[in-house]
């Protein structure tokens, strides 16, 4: 057992999302949203050094050494796996580690909106699951995968970075390949999957222009790719597909994308006041003959008005999710109004003083 995993240990019993261990610094960990600090003294540079390094593959110190960042997965059998950054700062090393449970969670048990499971079903196309760090992306992900891998007879391939959830073939065949470790990149991995007959992709973070043109090209040719980005809303995440490509190419990505894209999902992580926990807020855009059209002729402005007019499809603007969750009682009113996307719709609902000053 090394020495570091007493602190796993430890994060797993107080039910902690993340831990964070920096030279010079108490170990902190975050339960339900707040970093708490843990009874122990200032970690020593080289102590935590040898900690790290205790459990890091070898391939991984060396690119750490060189580089200053590295990230990589680490499993503790039959208590969880865990997703590491390591980082050089001020005071030597440092890094957080990121808790991913062992047993994944269904839609039903995570009250995902039933459309989001119907996905899973899609014969082809493009599925975007977006959201700021730490909004649960992943964990939507994996409960949609564990549908398909429960009720298809397909091959699941998924590529990430590194492995998160790991999935136990049922009635589909399941792959995982680990970006660095079975393939050098996420795009390299895309153009080797279409000759190893997958119906659906996971492609962990679709972060640069040829990642995103292959998962495209792949939806575009018969496969269901999942994949996810780091935006906010429908509407800034098929802005951000689009301008990723050079400007002379927008307008036949605006064509594809419009042709490819089937669903985006875009989740926002608040914290619960009636009891310990989180819970999600949703937005979700159906690709509807008509919402293709906005998006082939340029008009994702109106995509907000889209959502509003789709009820009947599934759709849901964040909004009105934010504000189902608020008259639950589940969040407070300032969170929900510093989250939402139209404020004054929220403003009613908040008394003394904005928390964001800037607001008005």
């Amino acid at each position: 057992m090394a020495k570091i995993d007493a602190f796993f240990k430890l994060m797993v019993d107080a039910g902690a999302s993340d831990l964070h261990l920096v030279a010079g610094a108490v170990p902190r960990v975050r339960i339900h949203g707040e970093l708490q600090k843990i009874k122990y003294p200032p970690l020593d540079n080289e102590e935590l050094k040898s900690m790290l390094y205790e459990i890091a593959p070898e391939d991984k110190i060396k690119i750490f050494e060189e580089t200053g960042d590295v990230d990589f997965g680490y499993e503790i059998p039959k208590l969880a796996r865990f997703r590491a950054n390591y980082f050089r700062q001020k005071n030597g090393v440092g890094a957080v580690f990121r808790l991913i449970p062992s047993r994944i969670l269904s839609a039903d048990e995570l009250g995902l909106p039933s459309i989001l499971t119907k996905l899973a079903s899609l014969p082809k196309g493009l599925v975007l699951v977006t959201g700021p760090t730490g909004s649960g992306k992943s964990t939507t992900l994996a409960a949609i995968i564990d549908h398909a891998n429960k009720t298809r007879r397909d091959h699941i391939l998924t590529i990430e970075d590194p492995i998160e959830f790991v999935h136990e073939s049922q009635l589909c065949l399941v792959n995982h390949r680990e970006v660095g470790l079975h393939t050098k990149s996420f795009a390299a991995a895309l153009r080797a999957a279409l000759r190893e007959d997958p119906d659906i992709i996971m492609v962990g973070e679709m972060r640069d222009l040829e990642t995103i043109a292959l998962a495209i090209e792949a939806a575009m040719t018969g496969h269901l790719v999942f994949g996810t980005l780091h935006t906010i809303n429908a509407a800034k995440t098929v802005d951000r597909v689009i301008e990723i490509f050079p400007h002379q190419q927008q307008p036949q990505i605006r064509s594809t994308l419009a042709d490819a894209l089937r669903a985006v999902v875009s989740q926002t992580m608040f914290k619960r006041v009636d009891v310990p926990g989180r819970c999600v807020a949703f937005e979700i855009l159906i690709a509807t003959p008509a919402v293709r059209n906005l998006i082939r002729e340029g008009k994702t402005y109106q995509i907000p008005s889209a959502i509003q007019t789709g009820r009947k499809y599934g759709m849901i603007s964040l909004d009105d999710s934010i504000m189902e969750l608020l008259k639950k009682g589940w969040i407070n009113p300032q969170e929900a109004l510093n989250k939402a996307v139209d404020k004054a719709r929220f403003l009613p609902f908040v008394k003394g003083e904005l928390s964001d000053f800037t607001e008005v």
